[in-house]
């Protein structure tokens, strides 16, 4: 009798350890044909879950846009029209297979592209004034990033899904978190330029404004300021963008019109902006090195260089560190706090490079929203 019940016993273990080896194969049948797409659906709802994240941060943006519009300009119509175009709105870059005069190209298509937009809120806000435009602007650019953001997304998603190609989907979700950093980063500016509060791209302009503060100011440029300041003995020639209005401004062209003015008589040039940080380093980091600090397509970079260049004039640079978050949100208190050792570098540098009754050139470069002169 225990014989047998044992030997059933074994039976039973046997036909467990074969169902569990039959289904083992089974397993390993399906993942060898199929893995590759059962990996696809996976990374399709990935990219879906974030897509779907992306439309209502996108409608959220729009939502803002339509709201400060509507009361900041008092429009009589409803402008939703205007904003969708304005969000569909295209720049196309000149041609440049002859690199020749391609710098000044561009700087006509950049003029009529800010012309345009600054028309289009002017049509949509008629009661805005001119601060208030600038800041409304920026407030549809950044609401205009965010849409094209979601486009792109949706387009690579989309032809994922269509053609059922592994790598369209893979390249996708792999850039996905810098993609997302970066239009939370957009969100966040949004809500700044809808109020006008000063943004840690603001960090050069803020510099500058407190060196010129209490000093007459006059415009050298194209929406940029300059105030003549006595630092350490030297006559600095101070410029920002125009505030309190979200402004770059053109300070290529500013800084070469001073140099002009002067007879390329300038012992030093200082620039001020902000710059994106390395994973590990702290947002408010002060850095110095030489070279023109300052953003955008190129085209103010060029023109202070080839000012620079023509009169031999020793270039410096100081940056404050923060990521592109930090950049376009609002101004954080670190950011902020580093206004101060900022200007003690540059009497430094001002005191170590150049000698007294020398005329300096310092260029607080970045958006001045928020920050008056």
């Amino acid at each position: 009798m225990n014989i047998q019940l044992a030997s059933l016993l074994g039976g039973g273990d046997n036909i467990i350890s074969w169902v569990f080896q039959f289904g083992y194969i089974i397993v390993f049948v399906v993942f060898m044909f199929y893995s590759q797409r059962i990996q696809m659906m996976v990374m399709i709802r990935d990219v879906e879950t974030h897509l779907r994240r992306l439309k209502s941060m996108r409608d959220d943006g729009r939502k803002v846009a339509l709201e400060t519009i509507k009361e900041i300009g008092k429009p009589v119509g409803d402008p939703s029209d205007r904003i969708d175009q304005f969000m569909e709105y295209i720049s196309i870059s000149p041609q440049n297979m002859d690199p020749s005069g391609i710098v000044w190209k561009l700087e006509h298509v950049l003029d009529v592209r800010d012309a345009r937009f600054k028309d289009e809120v002017k049509l949509m806000a008629p009661e805005a004034d001119e601060t208030q435009l600038n800041n409304l602007e920026n407030t549809l650019e950044a609401a205009m990033a965010l849409h094209m953001i979601y486009k792109i997304i949706r387009h690579f998603y989309l032809l994922g899904k269509k053609t059922l190609s592994l790598y369209v989907i893979m390249q996708i979700q792999m850039v996905l978190p810098l993609i997302m950093q970066q239009a939370d980063a957009y969100a966040q500016a949004l809500h700044a330029f809808s109020v006008g509060q000063p943004i840690g791209d603001g960090a050069g302009p803020l510099v500058a404004a407190k060196l010129m503060q209490g000093y007459e100011t006059k415009d050298i440029a194209r929406d940029v300021v300059v105030a003549k300041v006595p630092i350490e003995g030297r006559t600095a020639y101070v410029l920002k963008a125009k505030g309190p209005g979200g402004n770059v401004g053109k300070p290529g062209e500013g800084i070469s019109q001073i140099i002009k003015e002067k007879k390329g008589k300038i012992a030093s040039i200082i620039m001020i902006d902000a710059a994106l940080k390395l994973e590990g380093e702290k947002p408010g980091e002060v850095a110095e090195g030489v070279g023109a600090a300052i953003g955008g397509p190129g085209v103010e970079q060029f023109k202070i260089e080839e000012a620079i260049m023509k009169n031999k004039i020793p270039l410096n640079a100081i940056i404050v560190k923060q990521d592109l978050g930090d950049a376009v949100s609002p101004m954080r208190k670190e950011i902020f706090d580093a206004a101060d050792p900022v200007i003690e570098r540059i009497k430094r540098l001002i005191l170590e490079r150049t000698k007294k009754g020398d005329t300096v050139i310092i260029a607080g470069i970045g958006n001045t929203i928020g920050i008056g002169q």
